[in-house]
C-alpha cells in the first residue's frame, strides 16, 4: 500500500548540544560529520570553527508511514544538517559487519545505501570505520562494551545521552585525531 508523502519536519541544530571544547588539532578546516547509523542515529559534527555538536535523532516511522519514509526523513535531516553546518568536508560512519538480527541488517543497509548515494550525489567524501577501530581508539579495547565507550567520551568532556551518541562522538574523535584518511 502506497502512502502519501507528508512534509518532513527537521529541527535545526540545537545549540544546547554544543560541546564547550573545540577541536585543537584542525580548527578552521571543513566540517566533519560522524554517524552511528540506525533507527536512532547518533551524530557528532565538528564545525569549521572547531565547535563540536552532538546528539541522536530517531527515524522511527509512525504507524501510517510506508517502509521507505525513515530513509526519506534521514535524507532530509542530512540536507538540513549540511545547510546548517555550511557544507561538509567528509562524513564518517560506523561500519558494522555483523548484526544480531535480519531486521537490523536490513535497516543498516538501507541507511548505508541512502547515505552513500546522498554523498555521491553531492560529491562529499565518506568513509566507513570498523566498530573495533573506533572502540580501540576510544577505550584501548577493540571489543569494549557500550558503557566503556560512554565512559571514555564522558572522560573527554562530552555528555552523551545514549550509546548511539557516544559512538558518534568516539568516531568523530578518531577522525580528527587520526586525520581519518579521507581528503
Amino acid at each position: 500500500m502506497a502512502t502519501t508523502l507528508q512534509p518532513v519536519s527537521v529541527a535545526p541544530l540545537d545549540p544546547t548540544m554544543v560541546h564547550l571544547g573545540t577541536d585543537p588539532l584542525r580548527p578552521g578546516q571543513g566540517p566533519l560529520l560522524a554517524l552511528d547509523l540506525g533507527t536512532t542515529t547518533g551524530w557528532a559534527l565538528r564545525l569549521a570553527t572547531g565547535q563540536i555538536l552532538h546528539g541522536s535523532v530517531s527515524f522511527r516511522p509512525s504507524r501510517f508511514d510506508g517502509g521507505g519514509m525513515r530513509f526519506v526523513r534521514f535524507s532530509a535531516w542530512l540536507a538540513t544538517l549540511i545547510t546548517d553546518a555550511g557544507g561538509l568536508e567528509a562524513i564518517y560512519f560506523e561500519e558494522v559487519r555483523r548484526h544480531l538480527g535480519v531486521d537490523a541488517a536490513h535497516l543498516y543497509g538501507g541507511f548505508l545505501a541512502t547515505l552513500t548515494a546522498w554523498c555521491e550525489h553531492r560529491a562529499i567524501a565518506y568513509q566507513g570505520v570498523p566498530v573495533g577501530t573506533i572502540k580501540r581508539h576510544a577505550t584501548a579495547k577493540g571489543n569494549a562494551g557500550k558503557d566503556a565507550v560512554i565512559a571514555a567520551v564522558t572522560a573527554r568532556g562530552f555528555n552523551p545521552k545514549d550509546d548511539n551518541e557516544a559512538d558518534a562522538i568516539a568516531l568523530l574523535l578518531w577522525a580528527i585525531e587520526t586525520k581519518g584518511g579521507v581528503r
